[in-house]
């Protein structure tokens, strides 16, 4: 039997390889190309088109980079418009030897690996995207940051013993905003204060009132006034970011024609709309960008499709299959093998914003009446709730790329459907070990008698 070649042959010729850092970049080409292979550049724009100028007099064509913070990113984008094939690579993959870790020696590594085309690029999406992902991180980012005054307001309510989050639900509200605004204009007549409730509301008056006594120190409202002030500023930059978020989305071009095709109706109508959604109709806009209702999928609200769309793009043959699309997002299970034997089929630890959208959006799925429902509580009953939640995102992953790549519309088969596939799923498994045991299952016809 002939043994295979072990020879590692060299793929890129014209390659490079960049080491990252906060202060200097260390840039390696091939030998031959410079009488100073090795060069350091600094972190300055003028030091980067430097960079570019040395990599064309030494023919390099492709360059690979570690994806360090956010260093990358300026280096990424001026080598991509000079012309070069840029391969940002994650960390974890291009370990070098122990012992010998040096700027010089790491940029040499990649620039190695990447010769012999051993490394695979990391996804990033086209520019447009880009540019639309900024804005959505930054509304991500702004949100949290509105939620630490939200809690810092309630600390401050809590201290003065005002119970308010006892008979309303939500402080920010429309109630909880009111009754907070006229404790900090100075007026402390509980039922005044109660008589600002929403007609939605359904504690009464004289609870509402209740909850409110409490012990108004000075210096308590006026954390509550400062909190309230940091909330409304960046609730401001918020609706500032939608302005930038609907301009972006806009300019891209249609996928379908609404007047042909027009939008499906909504399975929230009736529901309350989350509170940090958009103040602009973003459903048409995705539906009009992509050419899918990706709504239509059970748990999978209007943000979590916007999430999905600002970090994958709208080409989904840069993933060749669901396989490859389930591997990347860390969902499907993992093969780890040693002697024959599969030692754990754990999924990996990966950091995605997408992957962690579709385990929020099956977490959802607790109640729903559906089949995804259905499916999330048989494994959860089977596997515990955060194995469940991984397998239910899954699935929802497959469901996405499959409406992704085909254009198609969701059904949902319904929660009977599914349950009685599963059904017979389970009887055609006990056929199968039966008759491996030398047995045969004969089906039921009539009802068992009791027997006492």
């Amino acid at each position: 039997m002939s043994q295979p070649n072990r020879e590692l042959s060299v793929v890129n010729l014209n390659a490079a390889g960049i080491d990252l850092g906060a202060d200097y970049h260390w840039v390696s080409v091939p030998e031959e190309r410079d009488s100073e292979c090795v060069r350091r550049f600094g972190c300055f724009t003028t030091d980067l088109y430097a960079m570019a100028d040395w990599l064309k007099r030494c023919g390099i064509e492709t360059v690979a980079m570690e994806a360090t913070g956010v260093y990358w990113i300026p280096v990424f984008q001026i080598l991509e418009t000079q012309g070069f094939e840029v391969k940002l690579v994650n960390a974890r993959h291009v370990k070098t030897v122990p012992g010998r870790k040096s700027d010089v020696l790491d940029c040499q590594w990649l620039r190695q690996l990447h010769s012999y085309g051993l490394l695979a690029g990391s996804f990033r999406p086209d520019d447009q995207v880009c540019v639309l992902r900024s804005y959505i991180r930054q509304r991500d980012t702004l949100i949290k940051s509105a939620s630490t005054h939200i809690q810092r307001m309630q600390k401050a309510l809590t201290q003065m013993n005002v119970q308010l989050h006892r008979v309303i639900s939500d402080i920010s509200g429309t109630t909880g905003l009111a009754i907070i605004r006229t404790i900090i204009a100075g007026e402390r007549d509980l039922h005044k204060l109660a008589a600002l409730k929403d007609c939605r509301i359904h504690a009464s008056t004289d609870d509402i009132a209740a909850a409110l006594k409490g012990d108004y120190r000075e210096e308590l409202v006026f954390v509550l006034a400062q909190e309230l002030q940091l909330y409304e500023v960046f609730q401001a930059q918020i609706a500032a970011c939608d302005v930038q978020i609907e301009q972006c989305l806009s300019q891209f071009a249609d996928q379908v024609d609404l007047t042909t095709a027009p939008l499906p109706p909504s399975k929230r109508r009736g529901k309350k709309q989350p509170g940090n959604a958009p103040n602009f109709d973003l459903r048409t806009h995705l539906y009009r960008i992509s050419g899918v209702d990706f709504t239509q999928i059970d748990g999978v609200g209007v943000l979590t499709v916007l999430t999905l769309l600002s970090e994958l793009g709208l080409d989904p043959s840069r993933f060749p299959s669901v396989k490859h699309f389930a591997s990347w997002l860390g969902l499907c299970p993992g093969s780890r093998i040693t002697g024959g034997k599969r030692k754990s089929s754990k999924t990996r630890q990966v950091a995605n914003r997408v992957a962690t959208a579709l385990r929020m959006a099956a977490q959802t799925l607790v109640r729903s009446h559906s089949a995804l429902g259905a499916f999330y509580r048989r494994m959860q009953a089977r596997l515990g709730a955060p194995k469940a939640i991984t397998a239910t995102a899954h699935k929802l992953a497959r469901i996405f790329y499959h409406l992704w790549t085909a254009g198609d519309a969701f059904v949902d088969p319904g929660i009977d459907a599914y349950e009685q596939q599963y059904q017979e799923r389970v009887v055609k498994n006990l056929k199968k070990k039966a008759l491996a045991l030398g047995f045969v299952l004969i089906p039921q016809t009539t009802s068992p008698e009791c027997v006492s």
